[in-house]
């Protein structure tokens, strides 16, 4: 699969924010700034996580027929359902 650079974004500013998580607990931030960032950054990884998923579920759909098929989309399923 390829990733296309929207997502390599995506991933670069949940990097940015894991960044500035540390810098917080470095300071000795009150822990309500700490979680509320920790937990935008748990969202976006599950967003990615989800579209990451579904684009491979599509490329299946697209490319495979038969049997196989519906086993690479049970797969992604799985997949899908492991990152909620």
């Amino acid at each position: 699969m390829q990733y296309d650079r929207k997502q390599i974004n995506r991933i670069k500013r949940i990097q940015g924010q894991l960044n500035g998580v540390l810098k917080m607990m470095e300071e000795e931030r009150d822990c309500k700034s700490v979680i509320t960032q920790l937990s935008a950054s748990k969202n976006s990884i599950g967003r990615l996580m989800a579209v990451i998923v579904s684009e491979n579920l599509i490329e299946c759909i697209n490319e495979l027929d038969g049997e196989d098929r519906d086993e690479r989309i049970s797969e992604a399923v799985e997949l899908l359902v492991k990152s909620k």
